[in-house]
């Protein structure tokens, strides 16, 4: 009897990995941080003279 499969091995390490990648979701990157939109006065154009 052999202690080492390779076929079993190669079985085990997919398993673990298919299981591993399982429930995975999103963006493989943190988001930039946006910032928030700040309210600007309306800027009101110089009187012509």
């Amino acid at each position: 009897m052999r202690l080492f499969h390779p076929r079993m091995l190669f079985i085990g390490l997919l398993l673990t990995a298919l299981l591993i990648g399982c429930g995975q979701k999103g963006p493989l990157y943190l988001p930039e941080s946006k910032a928030p939109p700040t309210a600007s006065t309306p800027q009101n154009p110089p009187p012509k003279p």
